[in-house]
């Protein structure tokens, strides 16, 4: 079942896009995709928040991704490159989303609208990403799952 911050992801997703294509302004994304089907069930505020953040961060987030990449921006495929602008607006501006949730979402994102094999490369990009935004939290959840491990051996 999707949840309603899924939902907006969702939606957010198809904004960012239309937004990468053709520069439309956040107000009038926004006033056209609250008019889709299925977008009462989405927390619209999260929506709101992912949509507006991740175009007015966008050079921030596109400058974090850079790095990141095994390609030049550009020549990543509209919909990988709108779900990793989302998920780069969500490592920065939601720390209370853990790391691990932000990935597996925007893998659902890249699974759904994506190419075939997209959701690998999502993967792989936002694994790197989240070691560079959000180091702390990364290493925190390595270390415990090292300690697991070990104690597991024993």
């Amino acid at each position: 079942m999707k949840t309603s911050r899924y939902r907006a992801r969702e939606f957010a997703l198809q904004g960012l896009y239309r937004w990468l294509l053709a520069r439309h302004t956040p107000a009038e994304i926004a006033q056209d995709i609250v008019l889709f089907r299925g977008f009462d069930k989405c927390d619209a505020l999260y929506f709101r928040d992912l949509l507006e953040g991740a175009i007015h961060d966008a050079g921030t987030i596109e400058s974090a991704l850079v790095p990141c990449l095994d390609r030049p921006l550009d020549q990543v495929s509209p919909v990988e490159r709108a779900v990793l602008m989302i998920a780069g607006c969500e490592f920065s501006r939601h720390p209370e989303v853990p790391y691990r949730v932000v990935i597996n979402e925007a893998v659902e994102l890249a699974k759904a609208f994506g190419g075939a094999d997209g959701h690998k490369y999502v993967n792989g990009v936002l694994d790197k990403l989240a070691a560079a935004l959000r180091a702390p939290e990364v290493a925190a959840a390595r270390a415990a799952r090292e300690a697991n491990a070990a104690s597991a051996v024993r």
